[in-house]
């Protein structure tokens, strides 16, 4: 790509825009300090605050300048650009955030963002295998350990099944997976301790079956280490990416579309089986480590089956019917 070309597609950034100021930096320390957040949430919340304060200066606007009006011809700006609801009301909310901090902290006259309506999201449901499909996963990973022509091939097998085991059972984000300590593979709790978004910890049980996985992909590590899931060629752990893309050749092997598959999908599967089966969902919800029940209840779909299914079967009226 050229130097100084803007990238191509409706979500390309700005070209040339302006050093972030220290209302900024003030903003994204307070996160951080106050709230806990992740560098990676640190990061969407700096790139989201880049391209408003580039869209400020493109029109001429001080900071200290802005009004509702000036939000709303942002986020007529976002759907113009291509922005889907969900992203645009994601972006919206940090730029309100931005704003109400500045307004708490004295450093704005008002807070712009309060009258500000942001745009409907749609709810999609989330991708989910079903319970054959994840056992037709799980047995073809375990068949490629017996397959494997060497020790590394079957390092790498083992390895697939510890992550497609441990996933499953306890329903870890991909980033808490694949971080990891060595030590998890060798305590005597049934649990693990995960410390997750924020900094808050949260205890998930492990099946048997997941830890005999993980003590099989134990014995093809080397002898130290720091991670239960080290990188291949370098230093630190496995990424996401390495092992999105290892999962979606599992997944190809086992018959099952690239498309449809993906670390966040089994966590999803996770989820959907455990209510399937009649959890609560706010034990689904401190499994799954949301710090809102509105996040968990993308999966109240299976409930409403569930419920509907426990009428059909329970209630005495619906003898004899469909």
């Amino acid at each position: 790509m050229t130097a100084g070309r803007p990238s191509a597609g409706p979500k390309a950034r700005r070209a040339a825009a302006p050093k972030p100021g220290p209302e900024v930096a003030a903003y994204l320390d307070m996160l951080a300090a106050e709230r806990g957040a992740a560098r990676n949430t640190l990061d969407a919340y700096a790139r989201d605050l880049d391209d408003y304060i580039a869209h400020l200066a493109q029109a001429g606007i001080a900071l200290d300048a802005v009004g509702a009006g000036t939000l709303r011809d942002y986020l007529a700006g976002l759907a113009e650009r291509g922005f889907s609801g969900a992203s645009a009301a994601r972006r919206l909310s940090c730029v309100r955030g931005f704003h109400r901090f500045l307004y708490a902290e004295g450093l704005a006259s008002g807070d712009p963002g309060a009258p500000v309506a942001g745009p409907r999201r749609s709810r999609p449901l989330p991708k989910v295998l079903g319970v054959a499909e994840v056992d037709r996963l799980l047995a073809v990973a375990r068949e490629r350990i017996g397959l494997a022509a060497n020790d590394g091939e079957a390092g790498r097998a083992a390895r697939m099944l510890c992550l497609l085991e441990t996933l499953y059972a306890t329903g870890l984000r991909v980033s808490e997976l694949v971080a990891l300590p060595r030590s998890a593979a060798t305590t005597r709790e049934r649990y693990l301790v995960v410390r997750g978004k924020g900094g808050r910890e949260r205890i998930v049980p492990l099946t048997e079956v997941a830890r005999e996985a993980m003590r099989a992909h134990l014995a093809h590590l080397p002898a130290e280490g720091l991670w239960l899931f080290p990188a291949d060629s370098e230093s630190g752990h496995l990424t996401r990416q390495a092992f999105a893309r290892d999962l979606k050749a599992a997944a190809g092997a086992a018959g099952i579309r690239a498309d449809r598959i993906s670390p966040h999908v089994l966590r999803h599967a996770f989820a959907s089986h455990l209510l399937q089966n009649g959890a609560d969902l706010r034990v689904v919800q401190e499994l799954l480590g949301h710090a809102d029940i509105a996040t968990t209840q993308i999966y109240t779909h299976v409930l409403d089956a569930r419920l509907k299914g426990m009428v059909r079967d329970l209630h005495p009226l619906m003898d004899g019917e469909a």
